[in-house]
This record gives structure tokens, C-alpha cells and sequence, in this order.
């Protein structure tokens, strides 16, 4: 992995340790060298993941598009920062240009990318890892309803492995760079 992709919410949310956490996950990934793409707002756990990374000396790619400019105020100190038409284009270019994806706690639009990217690891459009900073239980709700998707027999129990866990920057980094797939083969059913 060179780049990591992180998913971050533009709102700090209500406990500081989720802003703690977020600086430190920009640092940490900007101290080993890798270089970061997220959705470009200088707001919430996104622009202070952002700054960390950038005052720790790493490379920041902000992926906008044009009609959240005005609306999430983009980060004006990034390394690069590239204007697309849509959500849908700025989802691609993050996915291309990332080697992993990394969710920070956030709303709709966090999860939305989470789940898109574990989808795609899940059917083989990708093999990169995918990880959940697990600030403070965050990912807890959202792990157990992996695990009742399992026992309710639409998703296969080794997938819940698709998705790399901790609440440490420097552990879940590690998980991710040791990441080995292990897609089971889908089953499709007739019927039922």
C-alpha cells in the first residue's frame, strides 16, 4: 500500500476523542509515508484528519465535487486538490487512486463509501484492504449488524473478515498491510 483512502465525517461529532483520534490517524499515516486521498472539506474529522497529515508532512489529495464546493468549503492547504462533476466520479477516482480504505466514524455518506468498498472487496472489482477506525465502539452498532447478516444467512460468515478492525491508528494500519483476502465463493440460490 502507497495510498490510503480515508472516509471521515465533516461534522466532529460529540466526543472529543473522535477528533483526537482522527489527527492521529493523519499523522500516523503521513509519518510512514503514505499518501492520503479523502473528499477534500476542511470541516469536522475530515479537515483535522487533513490537517495532522499535512503538519506532519504527508500528502493530502482532496477529491471534491463541483456541487459540495460552496457547501463543505474545501480545504484551501492540501498537496492537490481535484474538482469532478459528481459523487459518483469523485467514489471512482478516491477508488482508484487508493491502495486501501480506511472509515473514520461519520453519517450517510461515510457508511455509504464504507459499504461500496467492502462490496466491491466482497464480489472481486478490487483486493485492497478495508478498515473501520473503531474510535470509542463507534463501528460496534454496524459490526453487529454484519454479524446478524450472517446469522440470518445473507452474508457468508468469513466476509465479516473483509473488514479490517481496531481503534488504534498504528494497529489498524498494520492490519491492513498484512491483509490477505479471503473472498468465499458466493453461493447463488434459486428460489428462495
Amino acid at each position: 500500500m502507497k495510498s490510503i483512502c480515508v472516509f471521515a465525517g465533516s461534522r466532529f461529532g460529540e466526543d472529543e476523542q473522535y477528533r483526537k483520534k482522527a489527527e492521529q490517524l493523519g499523522g500516523t499515516l503521513a509519518k510512514q509515508g503514505y499518501r492520503i486521498i479523502y473528499g477534500g472539506s476542511k470541516f469536522g474529522l475530515m479537515g483535522a484528519m487533513a490537517d495532522a497529515a499535512l503538519s506532519a508532512g504527508g500528502e493530502v489529495i482532496g477529491v471534491m465535487p463541483t456541487g459540495l464546493m460552496n457547501g463543505e468549503l474545501a480545504h484551501p492547504g492540501l498537496t492537490q486538490f481535484l474538482e469532478v462533476e459528481d459523487m459518483h466520479t469523485r467514489k471512482a477516482k478516491m477508488g482508484e487512486m487508493a491502495d486501501g480504505f480506511i472509515a473514520l466514524p461519520g453519517g450517510f455518506g461515510t457508511l455509504e463509501e464504507l459499504f461500496e468498498v467492502l462490496c466491491w472487496l466482497q464480489i472481486g472489482i478490487h483486493q485492497k484492504p478495508v478498515g473501520v477506525l473503531n474510535i470509542n465502539g463507534y463501528y460496534d452498532p454496524l459490526i453487529g449488524l454484519v454479524e446478524s447478516c450472517i446469522a440470518a444467512g445473507f452474508v457468508n460468515q468469513g466476509h465479516l473478515s473483509l473488514i479490517n478492525i481496531s481503534a488504534e491508528p498504528s494497529e489498524l494500519i498494520s492490519l491492513m498491510e498484512h491483509f490477505v483476502p479471503n473472498v468465499a465463493e458466493k453461493k447463488w440460490k434459486q428460489g428462495v
